[in-house]
């Protein structure tokens, strides 16, 4: 039986969800497959959207027109945003989800988007003519033909879970793994690997002495993570708990040690490095007598709870045993012990940035498979991959974002050019342009070109277009207007900030650390004017668009100049050598840069600058026989 598509999703997790939308709502005859249709964007780890750098991923993926920030804002049942002591190219937002609803959310959005199949079915072959994709077969004998095929089947290929000495094949607790398809892959001339990561045991909240922990509520304010959503939180908000480890949970941890995968040389796969097993970090930090654990519920109902910083692969006896030393899990019951999972990733250096392979024509690789971590990445590979799969389908330029664009253009940079020796994860560290890349301004930066693409509506490109004029009005009125003496002095003395001495704008008031424009804003009667008449049409989104401004107001200084820093490196940017150059035959590049560049083959000499082990005299021999 056979079937014919535009572009075939392989796996429906958070990257096959957002390639799979993205390309159908572009307008491709779009087919998902996925092993379970109960499973779609199962949330396999916390059932939480966000954190640190990964929620700015998470609002760029909303402002390209992609599903996660408005399916999470529907499902959230906590909402903070973390790092508000910092400054806002720091601000991250992160929601706590129901785990059933997210997956139900997800599963409407796709069933009611159109030119959009989902196959319930297992991919077991890659069908490849002439060096060009042309399409799959799967465990039932069902031939799918395509033009292109997008692969994100996360933990699946060959996966193997572990929990102590026992080893079960597995994608995910209870669900089968996917054999044969890296076989089908490697075949043909792509690399390979295998890479690890853990998950926390499962609690059951009626165990738990919840008298000794510390409480950790929510935030209410307007923040959310979709631009579109605007209204009140929809589910019951919730709180979380926090409590720490002891000596004697450290103690029984190490007595079964002898018995964990990492250590007694089950697990030969690297794990994230970031988010470490419970065993790892006694192992690394020994003198640390304490190590923070947060628990977070699963869902508005249920009362399975999740253990945020007890990811193990320890005998499931230790770390019961273990778990029962923190006087909050004294009559601890579970629903499951932790586990880790081994699976096969591929190389993303054999990736363009456009996420399409440089082996295979029309095939494109999103989320896990290229060694990353994280809902929020795998989101924001899956939309990236989905849109070039629709442009490879009907024409056009690829699509691709710069460093100093977004947050998910660092991510895809980092991965084809550096490549990764283990689970990739996004902070904000990571990117050279964070103030460029704030969480504010996603839609400032993404929506024009998701408008242009035809991925974001006409509804969001208006939108933006009247927050950035309301933004403006604002922006030009603090620059121009100006302050007496007389008639602020005195509020600025209740604030705690020197009073002034003469006349200034109130622009330059607006810069002191402790005046805001809502402060401020209650004594400067034609300031209230002036944000009133701005936000007149929506009022809904006053608060955000006032913090928008004051960052604009605050941090210009610092915006500019790294724009300009940009903007130089951007130059470098332009001067395309893919193709142009025998590295091997360059005897005046270092032997590591001939090898490294001979690899990677860079598209431009700022990819080439970015390259480990090409060092900046080899940039200047390129730059030389590029004549410049």
């Amino acid at each position: 039986m056979d079937f014919k598509y535009d572009v075939i999703v392989i796996g429906a997790g958070h990257a096959g969800c957002e390639a799979a939308a993205a390309a159908a709502n572009l307008g491709s005859r779009t087919c998902l497959i996925t092993m379970d249709m109960n499973k779609i964007a199962q949330m396999s780890c916390n059932p939480a959207v966000g954190g640190i750098a990964k929620g700015q991923i998470v609002r760029e993926i909303d402002a390209l027109g992609g599903q996660m920030g408005l399916v999470t804002d529907e499902t959230a049942i906590q909402f903070r945003l973390l790092n508000r002591s910092k400054g806002p190219a720091m601000w991250s937002p992160r929601a706590q989800c129901d785990r059933a609803k997210f997956i139900w959310a997800w599963r409407e959005r796709l069933e009611n988007t159109p030119n959009l199949h989902i196959w319930q079915d297992t991919v077991d072959e890659l069908l490849v003519e002439d060096g060009e994709v042309a399409g799959v077969t799967t465990v039932w004998g069902v031939t799918f033909r395509a033009k292109c095929v997008v692969l994100t089947a996360g933990t699946f290929l060959n996966g193997l879970m572990h929990i102590g000495r026992h080893q079960l094949p597995g994608g995910r607790m209870a669900e089968p793994a996917s054999y044969r398809l890296t076989e089908s892959i490697a075949r043909h001339g792509i690399a390979y690997g295998r890479m690890k990561t853990g998950t926390p045991v499962r609690i059951d909240a009626r165990s738990v002495h919840f008298d000794l922990m510390e409480t950790q509520d929510g935030e209410n304010d307007f923040h959310k993570f979709s631009f579109m959503d605007t209204s009140a939180r929809h589910l019951k908000q919730l709180q979380c708990w926090m409590c720490y480890t002891n000596e004697e949970v450290h103690r029984t941890l190490r007595e079964g040690l002898a018995d964990s995968p990492l250590y007694n040389g089950q697990i030969k796969s690297i794990g994230p490095r970031y988010c470490p097993s419970i065993e790892t970090k006694i192992v690394t930090f020994p003198d640390k007598e304490q190590h923070q654990l947060f628990l977070e519920p699963e869902g508005e109902t249920t009362r399975e709870l999740y253990l945020n910083g007890f990811s193990s692969s320890l005998p499931m006896d230790i770390q019961i045993a273990a778990l029962k030393k923190i006087p909050a899990f004294e009559d601890l019951v579970i629903y499951r012990p932790g586990y880790a999972i081994e699976y096969d990733y591929f190389d993303p250096t054999q990736l363009k940035h456009s996420l399409e392979s440089k082996i295979i024509k029309n095939l494109f690789f999103a989320g896990q498979v290229n060694g990353t971590t994280g809902y929020e990445e795998a989101g924001g590979q899956g939309i990236v991959a989905g849109i070039n799969a629709h442009i490879n389908c009907h024409g056009g330029t690829p699509f691709t974002l710069a460093r100093d664009e977004a947050y998910i253009g660092v991510l895809i940079d980092d991965l084809v050019t550096k490549g990764v020796d283990e689970p990739y994860r996004m902070f904000t560290s990571r990117a050279e342009y964070r103030i460029l890349l704030r969480m504010d301004d996603a839609d400032m930066r993404l929506t024009e070109r998701a408008y242009r693409l035809g991925l974001a509506t006409e509804e969001r490109y208006r939108l933006m277009r009247d927050k950035r004029e309301a933004i403006e009005k604002i922006v030009a009125f603090a620059k121009d207007y100006s302050m007496k003496p007389a008639l602020i002095n005195n509020a600025l003395e209740a604030m705690g900030t020197t009073p002034l001495r003469q006349g200034c704008k109130l622009i330059d008031i607006l810069n002191r650390p402790q005046v805001t424009i809502g402060n401020i804003a209650p004594h400067v009667p034609a300031l209230q004017r002036n944000i009133e008449k701005a936000t007149e049409l929506y009022s809904n989104r006053k608060d955000e668009i006032l913090e928008a401004a004051e960052i604009l107001i605050k941090y210009n200084g610092y915006i500019e100049r790294e724009r300009i820093i940009a903007e130089k490196i951007g130059r470098l940017e332009s001067i395309k050598i893919k193709g142009k150059f025998d590295y091997a035959s360059i005897q005046s590049l270092s032997t590591e840069a001939r090898q490294k560049l001979t690899k990677i083959d860079p598209e431009t000499i700022a990819q080439a600058s970015r390259i480990p082990g090409v060092s900046p005299s080899d940039i200047n021999v390129l730059l030389v026989l590029c004549g410049r």
